[in-house]
């Protein structure tokens, strides 16, 4: 039986932002022609090892090696890797906060309203604590929960409420 050699290997790889550790201490090998998938919850790292080996991030600790080659140093272009990113729209050199209110500046809203939208918002996806950090800095998770939240300030059309003065009468069914 042989052994295949790994192509991408992480050892002992973390990943901090200040005080928030994105990701805790990971061994991984990746052989030549294996199908490989990452599954966890928000926030768990998914991401922040796909930014790591592409090079779009640097580790805080260890080791990333493609084909037995160290490349914490090199940039993502010089990376025998490809990376595909979704996309949430989000404006890399805007806060949380800033990126939930772009949109309701654009539309003139009043900056005190859009301020408690904002936060009205961010509370309800959770990130009410995350409003001064970059997108970078958040998990992909928290990168759709952002791009939620900025979709929930503007309060469409197909989310706001409406009051009747008279309840709605619905025909009866035959019987």
């Amino acid at each position: 039986m042989s052994v295949v050699p790994a192509v991408i290997e992480l050892r002992g790889v973390t990943k901090r932002y200040g005080a928030q550790q994105a990701l805790s201490p990971i061994d991984l090998e990746i052989a030549e022609g294996e199908f490989f998938c990452l599954l966890g919850p928000s926030g768990c790292g998914k991401t922040t090892t796909l930014n790591l080996i592409g090079g779009f991030v640097a580790p805080t600790t260890g080791a990333i090696l493609i084909r037995d080659r160290p490349v914490e140093r090199l940039p993502p272009h010089r990376r025998p890797v490809n990376t595909v990113f979704q996309s949430y729209a989000l404006f890399p050199h805007m806060s949380v906060r800033d990126n939930v209110a772009f949109g309701l500046k654009m539309a003139r809203v009043p900056k005190a309203e859009a301020g408690s939208r904002v936060e009205e918002a961010l509370h309800l996806v959770g990130l009410d604590q995350h409003g001064d950090r970059l997108p970078g800095q958040l998990s992909g998770g928290q990168q759709q929960r952002v791009a939620r939240s900025t979709a929930r300030s503007a309060r469409p059309s197909s989310t706001s409420r409406t009051t009747r003065k008279r309840p709605c009468r619905w025909p009866r069914a035959s019987q």
